[in-house]
Parts: structure tokens; sequence; C-alpha cells
């Protein structure tokens, strides 16, 4: 299958794909018991790139970077690029078209992250509505000198698919130095998808997400847990974004691979 158009924005490469068309991808890896790596991007992620050489290396490795951020499809929307509403991929709003494709195709999916006993009720309750997976779990509570235990107890599991969520950028690091041990299933970095399943976090309505106004509703949650995270790291992409201008008003569209 052609890989989809990849576009440079804000500083980064991002794939022009849709949650189904990205769904249908990684059901054809699986099927073909293919590896891979499924990354996300938004203004928290783009961020750490610019900081951080492993960040800059996770997101190289992947196979395919999705939108995780309405704020930068306006941005590319505003610049020319041909980026819809219909390109915003996020956990929650592709989870229950997900764990529908899992259950009918029978899945091992291992959930890896959370605190302890949040991935394990995660995987209780998603058990009860999608009885055809099969799960496994591990909390993030643990230290670099287990990782080679955490990767032994994955391969052992077999898994289809592997959810890291360990919050950024810990869970990209962990993916990008491990993910070549884990001999079989596709990786996706998901941050805090097992606090929502397991009730641990309440998600915000998805009306939020589609206009752009999850941030917001997150930020009144956790005011001091997220305030610097959406009201000071912004700014930091600053450059990127003057950088973008500088590139459209020359006409190139930022256009890294074409479909």
């Amino acid at each position: 299958m052609t890989p989809p158009a990849r576009l440079r924005l804000l500083g980064a490469e991002v794939d022009l794909i849709t949650p189904a068309d990205m769904l249908a991808t990684v059901e054809r890896w699986v099927a073909a018991g293919r590896r891979g790596v499924v990354a996300n991007h938004n203004l928290h992620s783009l961020h750490f790139h610019g900081r951080s050489k492993k960040m800059r290396a996770f997101f190289q490795a992947a196979d395919l970077i999705q939108i995780d951020s309405m704020p930068m499809i306006a941005w590319g929307r505003l610049l020319g690029l041909p980026l819809k509403r219909a390109h915003r991929s996020t956990y929650l709003d592709w989870r229950e078209d997900f764990w529908r494709l899992a259950d009918a195709c029978g899945w091992r999916v291992f959930y890896l992250g959370g605190a302890p006993g949040v991935a394990e009720e995660a995987c209780r309750r998603l058990a009860r509505h999608w009885p055809g997976v099969s799960f496994g779990a591990r909390d993030g509570y643990f230290k670099p000198k287990d990782d080679a235990a955490v990767v032994d107890q994955i391969n052992a599991f077999a898994p289809d698919i592997v959810f890291v969520g360990m919050g950024m950028p810990r869970q990209e690091t962990w993916i990008l130095e491990h993910h070549e041990a884990i001999r079989r299933g596709v990786l996706f970095n998901v941050g805090a998808a097992f606090d929502y399943e397991a009730g641990a976090q309440v998600a915000a309505p998805r009306w939020a997400g589609r206009v752009g106004l999850e941030w917001l509703f997150r930020l009144v949650v956790q005011p001091q847990r997220l305030a610097y995270r959406y009201l000071i790291e912004p700014w930091s992409l600053l450059p990127a974004a003057m950088d973008d201008i500088r590139l459209a008003m020359r006409g190139d569209r930022r256009i890294v691979r074409a479909a």
C-alpha cells in the first residue's frame, strides 16, 4: 500500500491520515505479522521534539505519525496545507472503532503504563465489553533496571497491539529504546488512555475535541498539573511557526512525501 502523504508542520513531520485509515493500516500490519510504531503529534510533543534528540529519534523511527491536535490542523490550513478536521486522530476519538476491530479480529492487547492497578482495572472494564480481546498489563512504575523483564513479559504475551502510556517524553523514549526487542505487535504511545478507561481521569466531551477546546476542559479540571503545558509551552513553538510562515510566503507547501 502507498504510504500517506507526509507534511512538515511546526518543525516536525506528520502524516495526512484519518483515524479510519490508520486503523485499516494497523489491521493489515497485524494480519501480516508486521511490527510497527504508530506515533502522534500535538503541541506538547512538539515542545519536546524541539528540545530532545531522543524525541526526534522516536518520531524518525515511527511508521505512522498522527495529528492529535486541532490547533495544529487549524494552523496547517491557515498555511494552505491540505488538512481537514477528519485528520485529527486521538485515542479518545478512535477508541470505540479500535476496540470493535480488536474484538472482531481476536487481537491480543498489552497495556504498559499507569499507576499500580490502573492498567489492570482498565483491562477488566474493557474485557466486559469486548470479550474477543485478550488483555495483558503492567503498570508504569518500574525502574530502568527492570526494562529487560518488562520486554520479556510483553514478548511472553505475544501481543498484536502494545499501548504504552507513561507520559511524555518517557513513553516515547521507552518505545524508541525497546521496540526492536519486542518481537511482535504494533506499538502506540497513548498517554492517559489507561486512566480514562479505568475511570481514574475524566475524559473531555468529544465535542470539545472536535472544536479544539479539549485542552481548556483539561486545564479547568487539572490546572496545577497542566497550566504550564497549555499556557507556557506553546510559546516555544513561535520560531517554528515563523519558519512555516516564511516558507509559505515563498510558496513551499511543506509536503515532504506525496501519497
